[in-house]
């Protein structure tokens, strides 16, 4: 072999995989940092668990986005939501409309039960069950959710309002220590959802329109504002991180604020510095879902240097053993400020405060 070879082979072979040791992981933040000497999919989630800490400890307070899609509240996640928002560990929310419409749901009284895959659908639906995959939920306690949703937005004042502003409404009518509206309204935390009428609570909303049509003077959800108030927090921010658990239209309107933000408003600087997500879509269809992180940096979406990470995981596995891990190793974020956002209208100032 040349030695210009052997010189590239003996670089090429500098790191051996290390062995998972599961008699030696003192808890779930030790078996995760094991997985980043590991391969395949264990390696990249302990690189997210890297990725996650180091925007956690940057001196210079990155603004964490969460950006939520899928099942999760329906795989037993709310509460890991829930405790992500309660920790400090996100500081701004972005999530489709169903997440946070079972989030309600059980705050309502509603609950998911165990199901079957293989269950007969036609008989659920003669039974007023629906099935999301092998989780049951009550849809006679759907329209009762639904209906409180309609009721509640009387309350509201009949004008335009982004989706932050209601959903910090309704995270104030349905209070709840277990909830992740509730929580992200008690903490100050900013929740948006871009696409809120492609869910229950878009159902809810139908029903209030339904008895306010007509009126000179009722709400309206404002998306463009949501665009707005997104960019601000952006503008503010000296360097953003994301977190994707799933895509969709979180991962796409929190990738395009920065674009927004860069060259429609000024903001001087690079795209996500820290970027993490998992996923079970995969890139060669072209659907953002499953699309790199890597690809994003071609949009300047993700900064050029940016740390980053995407497993192709499963978010019923993988969030929890994130989750879990950054608690083990708490002490390493312990004290970090949170971010305290004044709302005036759709203006917003952005400072720092006591953990």
């Amino acid at each position: 072999m040349a030695r210009s070879l052997a010189a590239k082979r003996r670089t090429l072979l500098r790191q051996p995989i290390r062995a998972v040791d599961v008699t030696r992981t003192g808890g779930i933040g030790k078996l995760v940092e094991q997985f980043q000497g590991s391969s395949i999919q264990a390696r990249n989630l302990g690189r997210c668990l890297q990725v996650w800490e180091n925007a956690l400890r940057d001196p210079r307070r990155p603004t964490i986005f969460l950006g939520l899609a899928g099942p999760l509240v329906a795989a037993g996640l709310r509460k890991v939501v829930r405790d992500l928002v309660d920790w400090g560990l996100v500081d701004v929310v972005v999530s489709t409309g169903a997440v946070l419409y079972q989030d309600l749901y059980q705050t309502i009284g509603g609950r998911h039960w165990m199901g079957t895959p293989t269950a007969n659908d036609v008989l659920l639906r003669d039974l007023y069950l629906d099935r999301i995959y092998d989780t049951y939920v009550d849809e006679l306690k759907f329209e009762e959710t639904d209906r409180a949703i309609g009721k509640v937005t009387e309350k509201f004042p009949a004008r335009p309002a982004s989706s932050r502003e209601y959903l910090g409404f309704l995270g104030q009518q349905f209070p709840s220590r277990d909830s992740i509206l509730a929580t992200a309204a008690r903490r100050g935390v900013p929740v948006f959802s871009p696409a809120l009428i492609d869910s229950s609570i878009g159902i809810g909303l139908t029903l209030h329109y339904q008895a306010n049509r007509g009126k000179e003077r009722r709400f309206m959800l404002d998306a463009v504002r949501d665009n707005y108030e997104l960019v601000q927090i952006l503008a503010a921010s000296k360097r953003t991180a994301v977190v994707y658990i799933g895509g969709g239209t979180p991962k796409n309107w929190i990738n395009d604020g920065i674009v927004m933000a860069n060259y429609a408003f000024g903001r001087e600087g690079e795209g996500h510095y820290y970027a993490i997500q998992l996923t079970t879509d995969v890139p060669h269809w072209g659907g953002l879902s499953g699309s790199t992180l890597d690809e994003a940096q071609s949009w300047g979406k993700i900064a050029k240097t940016a740390t980053r990470s995407m497993a192709f995981l499963e978010a019923s596995i993988g969030l929890p053993l994130l989750a879990g891990a950054l608690w083990d190793r708490r002490r390493l974020w312990k004290g970090r400020p949170r971010l305290r956002f004044d709302w005036s209208g759709d203006e917003v100032r952005v400072s720092r405060r006591r953990p």
